[in-house]
């Protein structure tokens, strides 16, 4: 093994020293010097105040984060939130309570059950939210699939795919949407709760 790694190094020895040689040492002189520039020149001046080191080639414009707009940027989570209309359910004692809630005191309520790993319940995700917001009567509850304590839970409920949609009016359940469908979400919820 000894004798393989004295190989490796003769051959790296070879090629950069072959490398160093074939370059010019002006080239290299050029890249390894530093840049001096009076301190009140107008080059000195951009390389103090720009974020980037400026080259003395072509233009600068300064670059200030506080008068900069940043891009909108969009939640790429499957969390609908937990402000209009959601909720987010995180316990099994929640999940319980919720789901008495729409079966016996007969709220209208739809159960979202997505995962935070799932593509298709983030394209939903933000359709869901409007439909709360246009719902305002409905509420809908979010219920990550793997979340500790409601895991049990939900393997009684036959989830078997997400995003999967329970809606229930009048204390039971009354349809019901697998994957993300949005016009079959949005017919369902305007049958049922318009």
């Amino acid at each position: 093994m000894k004798g393989n790694w004295s190989i490796v190094r003769q051959v790296l020895h070879r090629r950069f020293s072959t490398l160093r040689s074939s370059t010019p040492s002006s080239r290299l002189s050029i890249f390894a010097r530093p840049l001096v520039l009076p301190p009140n020149s107008t080059s000195s001046l951009i390389a103090r105040n720009s974020l980037f080191t400026a080259s003395t080639i072509g233009p600068s414009i300064d670059f200030n984060f506080s008068n900069t707009s940043l891009p909108h940027l969009r939640n790429f989570g499957s969390e609908a939130g937990g402000e209009n209309g959601v909720v987010i359910v995180k316990s099994e004692e929640e999940f319980i309570n919720a789901m008495s809630k729409a079966q016996d005191e007969s709220l209208p309520s739809i159960f979202y059950f997505t995962a935070v790993w799932c593509g298709p319940c983030r394209f939903i995700s933000p359709v869901i939210v409007e439909l709360s917001k246009q719902y305002p009567d409905v509420t809908t509850y979010k219920v990550d699939i793997d979340e500790g304590g409601i895991s049990n839970t939900i393997s009684k409920l036959n989830i078997t795919a997400v995003p999967t949609l329970h809606f229930f009016k009048g204390g039971s359940k009354k349809g019901e949407v697998v994957g993300a469908d949005v016009t079959k979400l949005k017919n369902l919820m305007e049958q049922l709760y318009k």
